[in-house]
């Protein structure tokens, strides 16, 4: 029997009722609901979302996948970027090439940097030209006639009759082609376009100056000016043989030139070219009186002052191969014999050069 000091008042936590039982009974029932009377506390649900995620490795989870850009490999931003530098300089000279050579009139542009545009220019068309010239020279002499000649020359069809009728009164050069060497060469800016003069020595002692022009692809030889061609012989003139007048290509020399320094006329002597001997002078003519202020007048005495300070028409960078105080010139002569006596006169200064334009090459005043 179970005593009544062991018997105690108990509270269930369940049902709220008090009850007795044996004191220190393990697993004892309230009497009223017949449920453990020990309190029981409820834990708070946890809420899914507010469980922070794992993201050790071997958890069953999957970390969400992040938005990530492609890369790529450093070989790739290479190439890429080599392609567009090359793009870039592709682009760079096409323009350059596009774009006119600057102008010597251009005030943006320096005196210096045209001076080198210019000489770059001139380096490259010889560089290009100077094989086809030294062969269309060398074809020339070659051939040993008039009509083999003129397909080396410059309008071969308009220049034809020329050398027709000029070979029946000058002789043929002859020489032999291959003894030939160029000696010099510079680019001449005509004003129908750039040709190349160069100076040829032979041998035997002949001093060649040609002037090349670019015709239809072909570089051909300037013979008027190769030739020293006039209508007639200059001696054959002044003795009075062919027309009374007529276009020469002659060498020109002032006479005085202090003594008359102001004189109201320049006097002038003019001679006849030998070909291949630059400094030997031909028959000579009487002293013609030519009006200073003239335009004849005005152009000798921009020749003799272009002459004097080095120079040459057109601003060609070759020295003269004539002596000094000599010029070139083309002029229109007429020869007037009246009274069992003859003179001469000068009826034009057509150019002060033997080169194929019209173009007097200096400048002068009005």
């Amino acid at each position: 029997m179970t005593s009544s000091k062991n018997i105690s008042w108990f509270h269930c936590g369940q049902c709220g009722s008090l009850f007795q039982s044996a004191a220190g009974a393990f697993g004892h029932r309230c009497s009223e609901c017949g449920q453990n009377p020990s309190p029981v506390v409820a834990l708070p649900q946890r809420n899914v979302s507010d469980t922070p995620k794992r993201t050790r490795l071997g958890t069953s989870e999957k970390p969400r996948a992040r938005d990530k850009k492609p890369s790529y490999s450093l070989l790739t931003k290479l190439v890429v970027i080599c392609a567009t530098l090359i793009f870039l300089i592709f682009l760079k000279v096409v323009t350059l090439l596009n774009e006119d050579p600057p102008r010597s009139d251009d005030p943006t542009i320096g005196e210096s940097q045209v001076s080198d545009v210019n000489a770059e220019k001139s380096a490259t068309l010889l560089n290009q030209g100077m094989p086809a010239c030294n062969r269309a020279i060398s074809q020339f002499i070659s051939s040993g006639t008039p009509e083999g000649r003129n397909q080396y020359v410059l309008a071969p069809v308009a220049t034809a009759a020329r050398m027709a009728e000029f070979y029946k009164l000058n002789p043929l050069l002859s020489l032999d082609a291959s003894t030939l060497s160029q000696t010099r060469a510079a680019v001449l800016h005509l004003p129908s376009g750039d040709a190349i003069e160069a100076n040829f020595s032979s041998k035997e002692g002949l001093q060649l100056d040609s002037v090349f022009v670019k015709e239809n692809g072909e570089w051909r030889l300037d013979w008027d000016h190769f030739a020293r061609y006039s209508t007639h012989p200059w001696p054959l003139f002044l003795a009075g043989g062919g027309d009374a007048h007529g276009e020469f290509r002659l060498l020109a020399r002032r006479r005085l030139a202090e003594e008359m320094k102001d004189a109201d006329a320049i006097s002038i002597v003019f001679y006849a070219p030998h070909l291949g001997h630059p400094s030997e002078l031909g028959s000579h003519s009487p002293e013609f009186l030519v009006p200073r202020d003239s335009k004849n007048g005005r152009l000798l005495e921009a020749a003799f002052k272009l002459e004097k300070a080095g120079k040459r028409a057109f601003g060609v960078e070759l020295a003269s191969n004539e002596p000094e105080g000599i010029i070139r010139v083309r002029v229109k002569v007429r020869r007037v014999d009246e009274n069992d006596e003859r003179h001469f006169e000068l009826e034009e200064v057509v150019a002060c050069h033997w080169y194929s334009t019209d173009e007097p090459g200096l400048e002068v005043s009005d």
